[in-house]
């Protein structure tokens, strides 16, 4: 049988060959080795893989194009201009708008704070946090005044319990789109692409603008929770002490104990924007990213120390450009935002044109991004 197997790829080539079937039906996947494969004693053996970023990234995508060759240059030894050691592969990857929408009507961790103040535990927050809740519309400034509001809300909380609600938030469905909870609003090509990085040895970090304990349980349920760990998260950080210990002054003051509770405070210590992301990154990290991932002006400090020119070794950043209405909310104008970033020396992508798909074939845009 396994003979007859093989007569039968042969004359099918053959009658493709010299039947004038041609080059279309061999694209088309006519091709023994396209369709079928090494035939072994034992079967079938491998099928022709398809090229890497080819599932969810449009087929002429440039950037798409631009990073297969960058990975591989820097994973061939003898490739002595561009080889990057394993170690030394470092990707960072900004979250909102970068891995996942921040378009409904904005950031998961902004949603997770209204409905903390307003629907779940209004009896926990002040009036003025209520109000500051309330306030929040499209086109407000999710910068450092509004993080101090996040971290006073959540003060009392051990860290567990802020980690508990966050995953719980996750599950609760978004109005800006249909068949979508928060959790499911990772873009496909963006999970694909970490996949590849770590595939090819890559070390990912997610550096976000979100506070480091929403981040982490975001990530730990998100279709990229097998290549980023939670020691590879960085975030805004709000202030933490050993339960007991919230007035204590300083943390040298007193001992953690067996049993003890980490709780927030409602302290601030900074947001992890713009100057912030290239500083904690040298700080945890220890070295430059030689990949890094953003969509924003808040990502340029993070993007521009991977591309310093003091850096070791070739380096590349993305900007990915939210221009896709259809799809999303997106409403970014590609021609001024793609030569403002290609300016800058990054890479802009698309999401209307290089993404083939953006979530699951079930999440459609909604008629409205929200309700008042």
């Amino acid at each position: 049988m396994i003979k007859m197997k093989k007569v039968a790829v042969v004359v099918l080539s053959a009658f493709m060959l010299v039947s004038g079937v041609g080059s279309q039906a061999y694209a088309a996947g006519y091709s023994a080795q396209a369709t079928i494969g090494t035939v072994s004693n034992t079967g079938i053996k491998s099928a022709k893989k398809s090229a890497a970023l080819s599932t969810y990234w449009a087929a002429d995508s440039k950037p798409a194009k631009q990073l297969r060759s960058y990975v591989k240059k820097v994973t061939d030894k003898k490739n002595e201009e561009y080889y990057i050691p394993k170690k030394d592969r470092i990707a960072v990857f900004d979250m909102d708008g970068t891995l996942t929408c921040e378009t409904y009507f904005t950031y998961y961790d902004t949603m997770m704070f209204i409905e903390y103040c307003l629907k779940d535990h209004p009896d926990k927050v002040s009036d003025a946090l209520k109000k500051e809740a309330t306030a929040i519309k499209p086109g407000y400034t999710a910068g450092e005044e509004l993080a101090r509001n996040f971290a006073k809300a959540y003060a009392g909380m051990t860290v567990d319990e802020l980690y508990d609600y966050a995953v719980k938030f996750g599950k609760k469905k978004t109005e800006s789109f249909t068949n979508m909870r928060y959790i499911d609003g990772f873009y496909l090509p963006m999970v694909e692409l970490v996949k590849y990085l770590y595939d090819n040895d890559f070390t990912i970090y997610v550096v976000s603008g979100t506070e480091r304990t929403t981040t982490r349980a975001i990530i730990a349920n998100s279709p990229i929770k097998k290549y980023v760990s939670p020691n590879h998260v960085i975030g805004t950080e709000f202030e933490v002490k050993v339960k007991g210990n919230e007035k204590t002054p300083s943390n040298m003051d007193y001992k953690y104990a067996d049993g003890d509770e980490l709780v927030f405070t409602g302290g601030f210590v900074q947001k992890n924007l713009n100057a912030n992301k290239s500083i904690w990154i040298e700080r945890e990290i220890g070295q430059r990213p030689v990949l890094a991932f953003g969509n924003s002006g808040s990502d340029t400090s993070m993007m521009n120390y991977a591309l310093d020119e003091r850096n070791p070794y070739h380096a590349q950043a993305y900007m990915i450009v939210a221009d896709d209405s259809k799809r999303e909310w997106g409403s970014a104008n590609w021609a001024e935002k793609s030569a403002e970033y290609k300016a800058m020396g990054y890479i802009p992508v698309s999401m209307k044109n290089d993404f083939s798909q953006i979530y699951k074939k079930s999440i459609k845009k909604a008629s409205s991004q929200y309700a008042e």
